[in-house]
């Protein structure tokens, strides 16, 4: 039985479907007006900030501390969503982690192809880490961004650098090619992604290239050793479940962390609907796992 709740959040996200002749501006409208549609906290504190040339803005609620830094990366399948539509979100992981939270407003597809979201991912991280010890510093995203979390903690890595305290990603999509077994088994069961989508939204962004041959794209092929512990959540019945199975596995036998949550029929990146009781569950969740990073770092 589907909720109220989550009958509404699904109504509205499929508002944000156009047509298909329709422009990528007004894909980017209509995702943007969804995510704005939510009300910022009047105790908000919201400053824009300049990453090294990538535009970001820093969030925190009233409590949140500022030597403790939240950098999470939107969702929009790498070709819409802003720092902007996500402010009311940011300031729920603020209120939850505790933290002062900065949202980069990376380059989107097909204005700006791969790999520049990925450039500008690393680049306000590495901007970051020169302001916050990277040990106060924990990687989140959701969807694409959640794509731009892993990929930038394996690029930190290969870089030699300090890699953060933590890394969190929400029904992250980490394989552009899609050929996690969900996407077969819960295709009847998902309302908003299948295969098709996944492939085609993540050709607007890599072109013809092959995503098995550029992890910072499609970070479920790369390794992934030396990667922080990760926290990991995808509802079970999403078509980019195996996607977080997958990533769990390779981490475990490279003899890293991941900790994953599986919640049950949720819509894609539920946690950005501020009235489904199950996002505030999973913030919880969130905002647990970022709190023992830092207390353990």
């Amino acid at each position: 039985m589907v909720s109220p709740e989550h009958a509404r959040a699904l109504d509205l996200f499929k508002r944000t479907i156009p047509g298909v002749d329709d422009p990528i501006s007004e894909w980017r409208r209509l995702f943007d007006d969804m995510c704005g549609s939510f009300a910022v906290p009047d105790a908000a504190t919201i400053e824009p900030i300049d990453a090294d040339g990538v535009p970001c803005l820093k969030v925190a609620m009233p409590g949140a501390a500022a030597d403790k830094l939240l950098i999470h990366y939107h969702s929009g399948g790498y070709v819409m969503g802003s720092a902007k539509g996500y402010r009311e979100f940011a300031c729920r992981l603020s209120a939850a982690t505790g933290a002062t939270v900065l949202l980069p407003d990376y380059r989107l597809a097909p204005d700006h192809a791969y790999p520049a979201a990925a450039d500008d991912a690393l680049t306000a991280y590495n901007w970051a880490a020169r302001h916050w010890p990277p040990a106060s510093i924990i990687v989140s995203g959701d969807s694409a961004g959640g794509g731009l979390c892993v990929a930038t903690l394996m690029a930190v890595r290969d870089a030699g650098g300090p890699v953060p305290a933590g890394g969190i990603a929400i029904s992250p999509l980490l394989d552009l090619a899609g050929e996690g077994q969900s996407c077969d088994t819960n295709k009847a069961l998902d309302p908003l992604i299948d295969r098709n989508m996944i492939v085609s939204m993540g050709q607007v962004y890599i072109g013809d290239i092959d995503p098995h041959d550029h992890p910072r794209a499609s970070p479920l092929w790369g390794r992934h050793h030396g990667l922080p512990p990760l926290f990991l959540t995808v509802s079970n019945t999403e078509v980019l479940r195996d996607d977080v199975v997958r990533l769990a596995e390779s981490v475990g036998a490279a003899g890293g962390s991941a900790r994953t949550s599986y919640p049950e029929g949720m819509v894609h990146i539920w946690t950005i609907f501020p009235f489904l009781p199950e996002a505030a569950t999973s913030l919880a969740e969130i905002g647990a796992f970022a709190r023992q990073q830092w207390a353990a770092a």
